[in-house]
């Protein structure tokens, strides 16, 4: 993706009266990929309990559609690029609801992971558009009201989708139990099919960068190679092949990157551009959205199967205790981009991470205090806390990472930024075996249930507080006064690698 628009015909773009409603139209979508991600979350127990799913098919349910996600991201980009972003928009939104109907009637937990997988895929066809055909569509002197609106409509997704998902799933909308959570992507599918494709105007970028297919399908191998052995390890008793499987992942990673390098030198079009990696700053900045995104995955499928599995709470007590936590991630976000990052630098990211590690040691202290008999206002603190930590954190990171980035590889930055930060929560995802589950005994009376998920909770926060512990000391590399990258693709795409970070 280019800061160098053009149409189809090649001609420049001009303003027009339906900008609005295609604007209307690509957020609605992008708020539709926003909220199925926290919408599922919160009814995971439901999923588990009525659909008969494992524990490792819970975690794919969540880290499959992550790991497709990442995987198909720049892949994506590039293809709207070429084809045209109108056109790969309309086949994500397409195939993303299909997808989501594949999810609303599967017979069994194996296709609803597969579906999840798939709706994962078409995400990453549809979420990149989003932005280029802003790009394509606004003049510059409009942007910033539009970009402004999307970071509205990415808050309101945040704190909207658990408060729905535990809605749709408490009111067991006729008889159908979980399954209204995908089913209602449906219409909102449908609409902005039919929309977009009559008030979209079709864009292209003059000079894209070639497929890199070799280089996705390294990466894909690499994570299952990976993800595999943490997910299933525990349910069958950590097998000789699965240490080998991971180790085996280090080997096609390294390969990767032999084949990057040669594909730069071929035709100057790689997957990854690890020129980049020789930034300090950059570098540094995709350990810390990684390891951030392990943090994230691990607590946040923890925290739903603590509040209704552990503590036997209703999907809607346990939607509604986490709003102080979406307001909080919100507000500080807001203050932390405006008022404080131009004033304190890289100090307030740093802060966020020791603000949020001092939220999650708060929660633990509460929950081995008052046990199973804890009350949702008992979790406020603590969750307030961790969301002000989170937002101090995640709206100024991207423009952290990309202060020392040259321009013209800005859009390739943020790409990979918002990749590396869906790895990490495939891989938090995956780990939960280890941290969580790893914890809990085999072969539980149906009473020891609850007291076992809910005393597995701290040691499972505890990993959450050393994760944030590491990022302080990587921000460390980080430039102690990050350029804000207000222009051209470098800021259009910093708001589209902050997207996940808000709601994963």
């Amino acid at each position: 993706m280019t800061s160098t628009e053009t149409l189809a015909d090649g001609s420049p773009p001009a303003a027009d009266r339906r900008r609005w409603l295609a604007l209307a139209i690509v957020m609605t979508a992008a708020f539709m990929d926003l909220v199925d991600v926290t919408i599922v979350n919160i009814a995971i127990p439901s999923i588990q309990r009525n659909a008969g799913a494992s524990v490792s098919q819970i975690q794919w349910i969540t880290a499959g559609y992550a790991l497709a996600f990442a995987a198909g991201l720049i892949t994506g980009g590039r293809l709207g690029d070429i084809h045209g972003r109108k056109r790969l928009f309309l086949i994500g939104i397409g195939g993303f609801t299909i997808a989501s109907a594949l999810c609303g009637f599967a017979v069994n937990p194996e296709m609803l992971v597969a579906s999840r997988i798939l709706q994962g895929g078409m995400a990453a066809l549809m979420v990149p558009q989003v932005l280029s055909i802003v790009h394509a569509t606004f003049p510059a002197h409009e942007r910033g009201k539009v970009f402004g609106l999307f970071g509205a409509v990415v808050g309101l997704g945040a704190v909207s989708g658990p408060l729905l998902g535990a809605l749709l799933t408490e009111w067991n909308l006729f008889g159908l139990e979980w399954r209204p959570i995908f089913l209602i992507n449906l219409p909102v599918g449908i609409a902005g099919l039919i929309l977009g494709r009559r008030f979209i105007t079709e864009s292209k970028a003059p000079k894209a960068l070639k497929l890199d297919l070799v280089g996705v399908a390294l990466v894909i191998v690499g994570l299952l190679m990976l993800l595999y052995p943490l997910t299933r390890g525990r349910e069958l008793d950590w097998p000789l092949w699965g240490y080998v499987s991971m180790a085996g992942a280090l080997g096609v990673f390294g390969a990767l990157v032999a084949y990057e390098k040669r594909k730069a030198a071929r035709d100057g079009s790689p997957l990854i551009e690890l020129s980049l990696f020789r930034v300090k700053s950059f570098a540094a900045g995709i350990a810390v959205q990684t390891v951030f995104g392990v943090g994230l995955g691990i607590f946040f499928l923890v925290w739903t199967l603590y509040m209704q599995i552990g503590l036997g709470w209703s999907p809607l007590r346990a939607g509604l205790t986490g709003v102080p936590f979406s307001i909080a991630v919100s507000t500080a976000a807001g203050l932390s981009v405006q008022k404080l990052v131009p004033r304190f630098g890289r100090k307030v990211l740093q802060a966020g991470a020791l603000v949020m590690a001092a939220g999650v040691l708060l929660y633990i202290w509460e929950s081995e205090r008052y046990g199973l008999g804890i009350a949702s206002w008992q979790m406020a603190l603590p969750l307030v806390v961790m969301g002000v930590g989170m937002g101090l954190i995640v709206a100024p990171l991207t423009d952290a990472v990309l202060s020392d980035v040259p321009r013209e590889h800005s859009g390739s930055a943020s790409g990979l930024i918002n990749t590396v930060q869906q790895m990490g929560n495939a891989l938090g995802l995956g780990l939960v075996s280890v941290v969580y589950f790893g914890e809990i005994g085999d072969d539980l009376l149906p009473a020891q249930v609850g007291p076992a998920f809910a005393h597995a909770f701290p040691h499972a926060l505890g990993w959450v507080a050393g994760v944030m512990g590491v990022i302080f000391l990587l921000m460390f590399a980080l430039p102690k006064r990050p350029a804000q990258h207000v222009e051209g693709d470098g800021a259009d795409l910093a708001v589209e690698a902050q997207e996940p970070e808000l709601v994963s």
